[in-house]
């Protein structure tokens, strides 16, 4: 039998959708058209021509207290020794400030974009985004096999973890985020754009109609997330052998511009 004085468990809760208005969301306001990590503030433009192939770094100006954890000048030292014929029309670096909400919505290290719009033109781009040294990283001890290896990954960088009741927690350093980014991070985003030309770009060709295009590219993001974070990884993984038997890696961080909190270019 019904009792109105009985209270609903759900009452109050998201069941009942309860806090459905009030959610941190990242915004998007109507009047703009561009994706959140496409709108940027300040920001300088660089260009340098590597290997013959021209890129554009855009570095966003940090707000304290952020920084940028890698200079054009150690991206550029990477990038030099990435097989030209994986650059495809790779264009823009882009060293973006998050907001804050990104922050604890969306934190990455890096990102890959496949069409940016920058300047009212568009290309892939990679990004690498400034760390907040006033955060800490925190990890649930409930991890899956995946989540395990990326930990141990960080672990390798050099992020020192402390173990709590139910969590694992580091607080960010510097040098341990331009490890992380300019060793595994910028490579990794590199594997996930050479996947990419494999599948969808290089076995086209300028003749062909744009619906065979579209079939690839469908191919491509169909491929599970699993998939494309392995290829990407074994890339990166690749890279950074080949540059440790070389003794290219690791080399000196760049100092920092006092005056604008970016990294000396």
């Amino acid at each position: 039998m019904f009792n109105p004085i009985r209270r609903n468990r759900n009452i109050g809760t998201s069941k009942q959708g309860y806090g459905s208005n009030n959610k941190l969301k990242i915004p998007y306001p109507c009047s703009v058209s561009k994706s959140f990590f496409e709108r940027l503030d300040i920001y300088t433009k660089v260009t340098r021509l590597i290997n013959g192939h021209e890129f554009i770094f855009v570095v966003e100006a940090t707000r304290e207290p952020c920084r940028h954890a890698c200079s054009i000048i150690d991206i550029e030292k990477i990038i030099e020794h990435i097989p030209v014929f994986d650059y495809g029309k790779l264009k823009l670096i882009i060293l973006r400030q998050p907001k804050r909400k990104e922050e604890i919505i969306s934190p990455v290290w890096g990102r890959l974009i496949y069409s940016y719009e920058f300047e009212g033109d568009y290309h892939p781009a990679i990004i690498i985004e400034a760390a907040n040294y006033e955060k800490k990283i925190t990890w649930s001890k409930s991890l899956t096999a995946d989540d395990r290896q990326e930990l141990d990954r960080l672990k390798a960088d050099g992020h020192l973890f402390l173990e709590g009741k139910t969590n694992y927690t580091a607080i960010l350093d510097i040098v341990n985020v331009r490890t992380t980014q300019l060793y595994r991070t910028l490579p990794h985003e590199f594997g996930h754009y050479v996947h990419y030309l494999e599948i969808v770009e290089r076995p086209g060709n300028d003749e062909e109609d744009y619906e065979e295009w579209g079939k690839r590219d469908d191919v491509y993001h169909k491929i599970s997330k699993n998939q494309k974070e392995s290829y990407a990884h074994r890339y990166a993984d690749k890279l950074l052998k080949k540059l440790t038997a070389e003794k290219i890696a690791p080399f000196d961080l760049r100092p920092y511009h006092p005056s604008t909190q970016t990294p000396s270019l």
